[in-house]
């Protein structure tokens, strides 16, 4: 249980390390990498540490990745017509 928590907050310090170095494509093939290897650690921690982890720790990827979950909304928003 431990290490599922430790896992993802060693994957925000990544995150906020990879965000400091500058990027020629805006970091959008860190974001790629972040999300990649975020959703099985996502899961790791809702499996062994139960929904309510699950949930925080959704949130707390969800407040790293804001540019490409902003754009997700967009883009599904044009796709049904909104």
């Amino acid at each position: 249980m431990i290490f599922s928590l430790l896992a993802i907050c060693l994957w925000v310090v990544a995150a906020f390390i990879m965000q400091s170095i500058p990027s020629n494509d805006q970091h959008w093939r860190r974001a790629y990498v972040l999300i990649g290897v975020g959703v099985p650690l996502l899961i790791w921690v809702t499996w062994y540490s139960g929904p309510l982890m699950g949930a925080l720790g959704l949130v707390v990827g969800a407040m790293v990745l804001r540019w490409p979950l902003l754009f997700l909304l967009r883009w599904m928003r044009r796709q049904i017509g909104l």
